[in-house]
């Protein structure tokens, strides 16, 4: 799988939007099942999800589903649902920490079989921040299983706390998310996936979203999850490497492929790193 920049919330839910929603540009689109759907209307976005997923063509952008919480009753049903259209990946929203995962891969295991689908083809991104105690699992999640990317959420976090908001007057995030968004980079880094920002609710504020967002890709974030098609272009031009980024990373490459079993070598009298690697590889948009 790619390594997605712009990750688009589509409501599963909304025939207009999911027929729209591949124009936008965005690199991944995320089919929700969870908050902007109805709790009547959740059978009928399932069953929507899975006949978009099954209809889409080759040429596409990556499709994820964001079931509904694991303690919710409903992801069962979500899975059940969309599995057999095959997903690229799903987003799992209020998850407590690695051990949840662990129970998302035997149930993914399950239905990929039923459906004659490879083991463990079906990768998850968690929302890692939305529950105060997952705040404490963040430096946990190197050897979960199916784990693509990490994210996370503040809306949630600031409801379970009793927070009146989550953002400061002059719109920078408050203490506690601040600590949230860093152990979400640091928690990702330690497992080696990207780190993925999480939304942004004030969708027509540009010059406020397009300042967040290079501060999160100087941060070290991947990429970002969208809410509106508006945002989509904002997050590819603020996550997309330089000229100068693309040529060192290319540099660093050939260097380690020429030296392979190397731990450091030496690139215009500099030594580099194995870190230093991992980056390279993922301005490049390779792992």
């Amino acid at each position: 799988m790619s390594l997605a920049r712009a990750f688009l919330f589509v409501p599963a839910d909304s025939e207009r939007k999911l027929a729209r929603a591949a124009e936008s540009g965005a690199d991944a689109l995320i089919l929700d099942l969870e908050d902007s759907v109805a709790t009547d209307r959740k059978p009928l976005a399932r069953a929507m999800a899975a006949d978009w997923l099954a209809a889409r063509g080759a040429a596409r952008p990556e499709a994820w589903v964001r079931i509904n919480a694991l303690e919710s009753g409903l992801a069962m049903a979500d899975l059940a649902a969309v599995v057999r259209a095959r997903p690229d990946g799903i987003v799992l929203p209020k998850c407590s920490g690695p051990s949840a995962l662990w129970s998302l891969d035997a149930a993914l295991s399950a239905l990929e079989a039923r459906e004659g689908l490879a083991d463990r083809s079906i990768v998850v991104m968690p929302i890692a921040t939305e529950t105060p105690a997952s705040l404490f699992a963040l430096g946990a999640y190197a050897r979960s299983p199916r784990l693509a990317a990490l994210t996370w959420g503040g809306e949630d976090l600031a409801a379970a706390v009793g927070a009146k908001a989550n953002r400061t007057a002059d719109g920078s995030w408050d203490e506690l998310y601040r600590l949230a968004r860093c152990l979400t980079l640091a928690g990702a880094a330690a497992a080696e996936v990207p780190a993925i920002d999480t939304v942004y609710a004030d969708f027509r504020n540009e010059t406020g979203f397009a300042a967040d967002c290079a501060e999160a890709r100087r941060m070290g974030f991947a990429g970002r999850l969208a809410i509106h098609p508006s945002q989509v272009p904002i997050i590819l031009a603020a996550f997309a490497p330089t000229a100068e980024e693309r040529a060192w990373a290319e540099e660093v490459v050939a260097a380690f492929s020429e030296n392979p079993g190397a731990g450091v070598v030496s690139l215009h009298g500099k030594m580099v790193d194995r870190p230093h690697l991992l980056q390279a590889r993922r301005i490049l948009g390779t792992r």
